[in-house]
C-alpha cells in the first residue's frame, strides 16, 4: 500500500478539496438504507439534492449542478441508527433527528430548518445534548 501524502501547502490543500474554504452551515444526512428506503429514503434524498440545487445552496462541484461555495452538505447514508421510523434524516452540527420524513416534508425542513434554522418540530424525534 502506498503512503498517504500529506499536504502541507494551504493552496494546494484548497485546490484538492475546495470545500475547505465553503461557508458550510449544515451537514444533512438521508438514510436509504434497506428499511429507510422501502419507506421512501431514496425519493427523499431525491428531493433533498432537487432543492438544494434549484436554491443553489448544495456545496459541491459545479460540474454536478452543485456550488462550490455552498452552505449545506447533502449525505446519502445507509443508517442513521433509527430506520424503523424511517426515512431518518439528521442534521448536523445541530443535533436534530428527523424521523417518518416523506418527499413532501423536504420543503418545510429545507426552507425552516436549514435555511431559517427553526426545527421542524412535527417530525423532530431528538435533539441531541451538546457540551461545549
Amino acid at each position: 500500500m502506498a503512503k498517504p501524502k500529506f499536504i502541507e501547502d494551504r493552496e494546494e490543500l484548497e485546490k484538492l478539496a475546495p470545500m475547505l474554504k465553503a461557508p458550510i452551515k449544515r451537514h444533512v444526512f438521508v438514510c436509504t438504507g434497506k428499511s429507510c428506503a422501502a419507506v421512501g429514503g431514496v425519493e427523499v434524498m431525491a428531493e433533498f439534492a432537487r432543492q438544494l440545487e434549484a436554491k443553489g445552496i448544495r456545496q459541491g462541484k459545479e460540474t454536478k449542478g452543485r456550488n462550490p461555495m455552498g452552505e449545506i452538505v447533502l449525505t446519502e447514508c445507509g443508517s442513521i441508527g433509527f430506520c424503523s421510523v424511517g426515512t431518518a434524516v439528521m442534521v448536523y452540527p445541530d443535533g436534530i433527528m428527523y424521523g417518518q420524513v416523506q418527499p413532501e416534508d423536504v420543503t418545510e425542513i429545507v426552507e425552516e430548518h436549514l435555511e431559517k434554522g427553526k426545527v421542524v418540530v412535527r417530525l423532530a424525534l431528538i435533539e441531541l445534548i451538546r457540551t461545549n
